[in-house]
């Protein structure tokens, strides 16, 4: 079949042939599909008041509408990548770029706040079938010195979405198109993803999956009841005023995860394919950096959200204007970042791992003064700016070498399990600190004290930044190289990939 002169794009690249002509389009639709990811994990942080005003959202609601789509798409990620081992990945890539439009779709023409939670929900599980396929696909499509040129560009253009999230949902809320407001957020994603499928399906050629390949379906269940008990209670408890529910239900999330493991080691001892590979969970670097990955960025995120919640709820900032605030925060973790990866992380180690959280540190104490010595009559962003510039570049120095410490626990075999998890545990993660952060907040916000709410935040970030520095210590020495990290001298164990955010 040939469309305008164009060859049928069907048959499957092979190392042995010329390289498959029409590559660079994959990696397009891969990196929209990425961007499209990052903008729904950070562009609803603006909509708050928006939400309030449409659909009476209280702050539990706006919780779960940002965290629940971080939950569901963190608790199905491992799972998605053995789907597209399983049954193709350009399959799975296509079900669930097709599946994450709809349920934009849907979240766009939401009636109430409990059907937006909902739909966010399963837009949440959609990004979990769709994005553990894209470097699966490119691995599949180039090889050698072009897979690293590839994943060279995935970097900063990853970290681009992220910082034009918030500034574009400003954008389109402040701008209100149609009379759309908030829900021109959701529903940009259509005619990227319409668009995006369409490439996809005719570009992206089709490669069998291994039917071989069992699915561990109880394991993901365990992972998606387990993070469910954890992040419930966190949402529901500080309005419900922390009842014995809330404990219990966090104690079985723990009994959970904790029977995951073991089923885990189970069902690897009986010949059949885990979700996880077993080794990984014996291995203390491993589980201690998992540990890390989710203090480190259920603090980020966290804090990232009450600082956009202060601008519009405490200081009366436009959508636009709260978006437009984040850009100190995101020019510093792009400095941050920029200066970890080129040459920091490399000349001095673990050593970046450390530094990172005392200069954020010290962004959070400089913080904590200009709050104190605000004029609400005057205040404007430039008011913070030090405090929030600085934090990011330490958070920007701990994003680009993160995963790469980590992962030099594990052996070559055992990458791409490693990577699904870490990125699942990233997601879950953020999922959790809005939880916490946004209950912080708001049990000071809710009396007026917008100031006090954040001090409160910055206080429990520094206890997270406090752990997350002691256990730096713990984590290899040197880190794993960064074409490494991505399978490009194995082929791992699923499509997935550790996704380094730089959210804001």
């Amino acid at each position: 079949m040939e469309v305008s002169g164009v060859s049928d794009p069907s048959p499957t690249p092979d190392a042995t042939t010329e390289p498959y002509r029409w590559r660079w389009l994959i990696l397009a639709v891969m990196i929209v599909a990425e961007i499209m990811d990052l903008l729904d994990a950070s562009i609803v942080n603006v909509a708050g008041p928006d939400l309030e005003k449409s659909l009476g959202a209280g702050s539990v609601g706006l919780q779960w509408v940002i965290g629940g789509y971080a939950l569901t798409l963190g608790a199905g990620l491992v799972l998605g990548g053995r789907l597209g081992d399983r049954y193709g990945r350009r399959r799975m890539f296509l079900v669930g770029l097709a599946a994450f439009s709809a349920s934009s779709l849907l979240c766009a023409v939401a009636p109430n706040i409990e059907s937006l939670i909902a739909f966010r929900l399963l837009q949440g599980t959609a990004g979990a079938v769709l994005l553990p396929q894209g470097l699966g696909l490119l691995r599949e499509n180039f090889s050698g010195p072009e897979l690293t040129k590839v994943f060279a560009v995935f970097g900063p253009v990853l970290g681009l979405g992220g910082i034009v999230g918030p500034i574009l949902g400003g954008f389109l809320i402040e701008g209100d198109f149609f009379g759309l407001g908030w829900r021109s957020v959701f529903l940009i994603n259509l005619p990227i993803g319409i668009a995006a499928l369409i490439v996809a399906a005719r570009f992206v050629p089709k490669k069998p999956g291994d039917r071989t390949v069992r699915v561990d379906m109880t394991g993901a269940a365990l992972v998606v009841i387990s993070c469910a008990l954890l992040v419930l209670p966190l949402n529901q408890g500080q309005e419900s005023g922390w009842p014995l529910w809330t404990w219990l239900s966090m104690a079985a999330s723990a009994i959970g995860f904790a029977l995951f493991a073991l089923q885990q080691r189970r069902t690897a001892g009986a010949g059949r394919e885990p979700l996880v590979t077993p080794g990984l969970l014996r291995k203390p670097a491993f589980t201690v950096g998992l540990c890390g990955i989710a203090l480190f960025f259920g603090g980020l995120i966290g804090t990232q959200l009450v600082l956009t919640l202060f601008l519009q709820i405490g200081r009366h900032f436009t959508a636009g204007e709260a978006g437009l605030g984040n850009l100190p925060l995101a020019v510093g973790t792009a400095i941050g970042g920029a200066v970890s990866g080129a040459f920091l992380a490399d000349r001095i180690g673990r050593k970046v791992l450390q530094i990172g959280p005392l200069v954020q540190l010290a962004g959070a104490a400089v913080l904590w003064f200009e709050l104190d010595g605000l004029d609400a009559a005057s205040f404007s962003i430039w008011d913070i700016v030090p405090g929030v510039a600085v934090a990011g570049v330490g958070a920007g120095m701990v994003i680009a070498a993160l995963f790469g410490f980590i992962l030099a626990a594990v052996d070559d075999d055992e990458i791409g399990s490693a990577s699904g998890v870490l990125s699942a545990v990233q997601a879950v993660g953020g999922s959790i600190g809005v939880a916490v952060f946004g209950s912080v907040f708001f049990a000071r916000a809710g009396t007026g004290d917008f100031t006090g709410g954040f001090h409160r935040a910055l206080i429990v970030q520094a206890c997270l930044l406090v752990a997350f520095f002691a256990i730096t210590f713990l984590l290899p020495k040197q880190g794993r190289p960064d074409d490494e990290q991505h399978g490009i001298a194995t082929e791992p164990a699923t499509g997935s990939g550790p996704k380094q955010h730089l959210t804001v």
